[in-house]
This record gives C-alpha cells, sequence and structure tokens, in this order.
C-alpha cells in the first residue's frame, strides 16, 4: 500500500492552491493564473518498457527470497535513476527524469524494500504546480531563464550516491548534492557545507578509505568552468581550485590515486555559439584530441600536468593508480559520443539504448617523460565499472563492470588478463554491480556484488546478490521485489552499522 498522496490527489491540491510566486530555484510564476493543461507524454525509447517510470511510493516487508540471504550481509543497497513525476513540456531526455531512490534494506534474515523520490527545491515547485516546469537536454535552451540568471535545468538529483562524513548524498552533476536519510530515503534537504559550495558537484566524487578525504569537482558551460575541492574526513571542505580549460566540455566523471587526481577535457564540447545558429549545444569534436590532467591532491591550479591522446569519451572510470613515474588510469572508453544520448536524441533508437560500444581502456601517464599510453584490455562492450572501494586508487586485482549487450556482469583480473562473465539468464537485465566486502574479509574479492534485475517476461524486478569469488554461480540470493524498478544509473551500499552515525541535517 502506498505511504504516499497519489498523483491524482496533488494535481486535484494544487489546482485549488493556485500556484507559488517563486521557487527555491529561482523559477518564478504567476500566482492565480490557470495553469496549461498538462502535456501529454512524448514518444521516447525512455519512457517505454522499463525505462518507464513508476507513480507509486510504497514500503513493503518481509519480502519472498529465493536461496539464502547471506547472513553477514547487514544494510541497505540503494540506487536511483531517473523517474519523472510528470510529463515534460517537450522532448524526454532519460538524463531529465526526477530522482527516484529504491532501497533493499537486509537485516535478520529477512528483506524490505520502498522507493522515494528525492524532494528536491524543482520536484517541490513541480508537484505544487501539478505539471513539469522545466525542459531538458533534448529541449533547445531557455533563452529567458539564461539571460535573468535562472538555472537552465532542474536539479533532479538522479545520478549518484555517496556515503561521506555521515551522510548519503544524492548527486546530479548541474547542482548541488541532496542529502537523504536512512533506512526510510526521506530527503534532508540541499546539503552546501555550510553554505561553502559555490559550484557544482560532480556526480562522481571519490571517497578515500585509507583517508577518509572525498574528492569532487564540478563543471560548467559558463566560466569558471572546472572548479576542484577536498573535503576531509571531518567534512570540512578546502579550498576552491580552479583547473583552467580551453573550452567548456562535458566532464561526467574523474580518477584519484594515492596523492593525484585525474580531470578528463574530453572533445563532448558546450558551445552557444552553435546553438545560436540551430545546431545542437552538445557536440562531439574528436578532431580536438583528449587531455587528461594530473593535480596533485592538494595542490594548485598551476600543478597540473595535461597528457594528449585521441579523441574520445569516457562516462565512467573504474579506478587510477601509480606505478613507478606512471599514473595509470582504468576506464571505459568510447571512440563516439553515442547517438543515443545526443541532444536532440531520436524518436526511436533501433535496438538496445544502452548497448553502446565502450570498452575497458588503461591509460598510462609518465610524470617523468610525459608521455601517454592507452591500450584496450577487452574487446567487451562494458560499462558502470566498480571495485571494493576500500582499494580506490591504489592497484586492484579485480573489478566488476556490466555487460551491456546481455545486461549480466563481468569480473576482470587485472593480474592475470582473464574475465569471466555472470548472465542473469535470457530476457533479465541487470544493471551496475556494487561490491560489498564481507566482514573480517580474507581477500580483496571476498564479498559480493548486488544490483537489480529486471525479468522482461515477468515484468517484475529483483535484488540479485551474487558471491564475487564463485561468480559464474548462480545467484546466493534473490530478492522479489513488489514493483517494476525501472532502468537507472548508480547505486551504493550502505552498512547497518553507518544508521546510527548519520547526520539528520544539513
Amino acid at each position: 500500500m502506498s505511504t504516499r498522496f497519489s498523483r491524482r490527489d496533488f494535481l486535484r491540491l494544487s489546482a485549488m492552491a493556485g500556484c507559488l510566486v517563486t521557487t527555491g530555484e529561482g523559477l518564478p510564476y504567476c500566482f492565480g493564473e490557470p495553469l496549461p493543461a498538462e502535456p501529454a507524454w512524448p514518444e521516447s525509447p525512455f519512457l517505454q518498457g522499463n525505462f518507464a517510470p513508476v507513480q507509486e511510493e510504497i514500503t513493503a516487508l518481509d519480502l519472498p527470497v529465493i536461496g539464502k540471504l547471506p547472513k553477514d550481509l547487514l544494510g541497505m543497497y540503494v540506487r536511483t535513476g531517473p523517474n519523472p513525476q510528470f510529463a515534460p513540456p517537450g522532448n524526454y531526455h532519460w538524463f531529465d527524469g526526477d530522482g527516484m531512490l529504491h532501497g533493499v534494506r537486509l537485516a535478520d534474515d529477512k528483506a524490505s524494500y520502498r522507493n522515494r523520490w528525492v524532494r528536491t527545491a524543482g520536484f517541490e515547485a513541480e508537484r505544487a504546480a501539478g505539471r513539469a516546469l522545466w525542459g531538458g537536454l533534448a529541449d533547445p535552451p531557455d533563452i529567458k531563464k539564461l539571460a535573468s540568471g535562472q538555472p537552465l535545468f532542474k536539479n533532479a538529483a538522479n545520478t549518484a550516491l555517496v556515503w561521506h562524513d555521515g551522510r548519503l548524498l544524492a548527486l546530479w552533476e548541474g547542482g548541488e548534492p541532496y542529502a537523504v536519510r536512512v533506512p526510510d530515503l526521506d530527503t534532508i534537504g540541499a546539503y552546501k557545507y555550510s553554505g561553502k559550495l559555490k559550484h557544482p558537484f560532480t556526480a562522481h566524487p571519490k571517497v578515500d578509505a585509507a583517508t577518509g578525504e572525498m574528492m569532487f569537482f564540478g563543471y560548467s558551460a559558463l566560466a569558471p568552468l572546472l572548479q576542484y575541492n577536498v573535503v576531509n574526513a571531518a567534512g570540512e571542505l578546502s579550498n576552491t581550485v580552479g583547473v583552467r580549460l580551453t573550452k567548456p566540455v562535458m566532464m561526467h566523471d574523474f580518477a584519484v590515486t594515492e596523492n593525484y587526481s585525474i580531470f578528463m577535457d574530453l572533445p563532448v564540447t558546450f558551445d552557444l555559439r552553435r546553438q545560436a545558429r540551430g545546431e545542437p549545444l552538445l557536440a562531439y569534436e574528436p578532431e580536438r584530441g583528449s587531455r587528461f590532467g594530473v593535480l596533485p591532491r592538494h595542490g594548485r591550479a598551476k600543478e597540473i600536468r595535461w597528457f594528449d591522446s585521441p579523441g574520445c569519451f569516457v562516462f565512467h572510470t573504474l579506478n587510477a593508480y601509480e606505478e613507478g613515474d606512471d599514473v595509470v588510469l582504468l576506464a571505459c572508453r568510447l571512440s563516439d559520443y553515442p547517438d543515443v544520448v545526443k541532444m536532440p536524441p531520436p524518436k526511436t533508437i533501433e535496438g538496445d539504448p544502452l548497448n553502446i560500444p565502450t570498452a575497458l581502456y588503461r591509460w598510462r601517464f609518465n610524470l617523468k617523460s610525459g608521455e601517454t599510453r592507452e591500450e584496450a584490455l577487452d574487446d567487451l562492450a562494458v560499462d558502470f565499472p566498480r571495485l571494493n572501494d576500500k582499494l580506490l586508487g591504489r592497484p586492484a586485482q579485480f573489478g566488476y563492470a556490466m555487460d551491456l549487450p546481455t545486461g549480466g556482469l563481468v569480473k576482470y583480473d587485472h593480474t592475470s588478463g582473464a574475465s569471466v562473465r555472470h548472465p542473469h539468464g535470457p530476457g533479465r537485465k541487470g544493471g551496475e554491480p556494487v561490491f560489498v566486502a564481507r566482514p573480517e574479509a580474507n581477500g580483496e574479492d571476498d564479498g559480493w556484488l548486488v544490483t537489480f534485475v529486471y525479468d522482461e517476461a515477468e515484468q517484475k524486478s529483483e535484488l540479485v546478490v551474487v558471491d564475487a569469488q564463485d561468480f559464474t554461480a548462480e545467484p546466493l540470493a534473490r530478492v522479489k521485489l513488489p514493483t517494476r524498478v525501472p532502468y537507472g544509473f548508480h547505486g551504493t551500499w550502505v552498512g547497518a552499522d553507518k544508521f546510527d552515525q548519520q547526520r539528520g541535517t544539513v
């Protein structure tokens, strides 16, 4: 049973109440004027099948389990993804949808589930209005918003999650994080580090398990183009370091080693002049080539070293580490920016929209010679790479990723160069594998991989638990979920010991 008002209830209430004068994100609209009718949902591959949103927030206890849950796997797996509450006013891009958290808590040999929208300022404004108020990445930029200093896009908090300094943060790379309470998944509010955060916050910060520090950056289509910060283990934000770029670029991820942070200046560029000519705001310019910037973790902007490489794009990095004079980066590389995320996107997409040609690569940046070496580690299309986070920034033997063509999992052994697959079965597609270390683990891969899997025939979803050391075997446990979980982006594991450590305010 839903624990919230239905969408129809909110539409009725908002129609009675009129509309807001302003929102927390600077969007004005008139009080007392009748609101336009809610638009129809557009045709889009990202609003069909298991990409389509769910409209109910529910809580379900004591879920059916096939197999047996590991007795010491205690905590909560939480994954976020786009889930629009209202039909968009124009086109729809998968990256636009309101963030919805899907969480499965494991305790006392039982599993429970809940899903909650992240209640950002933009989400609440649209809920009060009873309709969508922002366009998205597939629409031309709103020049009126740009001229008045309003945000072009709504902070959807829909991309990734990170736990740091006693807080679970829901992330979207164009704005500030939102703090969320576990295990209830209720939104606490925007988190701006006591007002010190003045720039966007990447969806992929890096937490160093050895030092407790969290590194992050923010990029923008307008100057300043790239800014970098370190948050210490006590949650204190350092001074912002501005990194100079020659042109605004999309920089979705980065990487860290024990002593360095690595930025990717790749040729997917923003250009307002190009947009004014009726061309896409965001475009791939491979002739520009790629640059990788290596900056000491606590360094100054002038200390960055740039390494050139052929044009490519990277959505996600796996890891980075130092080896002699080399800074080594592992990431999923594309030789093109895929059509599925170009603007405007095609109305229909042939085949599986997630099957894009991205493969695991290794780059070596030699700090002594300035040389760059690049090599493919596999030809399998993979993305959403993860590892044992305790080894982030250090050499790690194992890495994990999503097998894009099948929706299964892949385990990489970087020592032997071998890889093995874990298929979910015909018509069953999963997502990013999140590694959870076994308490008092004996070995780097002593633990479990957790992910959501959707069964296309049954049109139902499960949480799947795989033994990382017995990777090709059947899952240890499959938790049957009470609702479909739409395909989404990134997740994290919050151990039960952290529930009582969390900070409840922003």
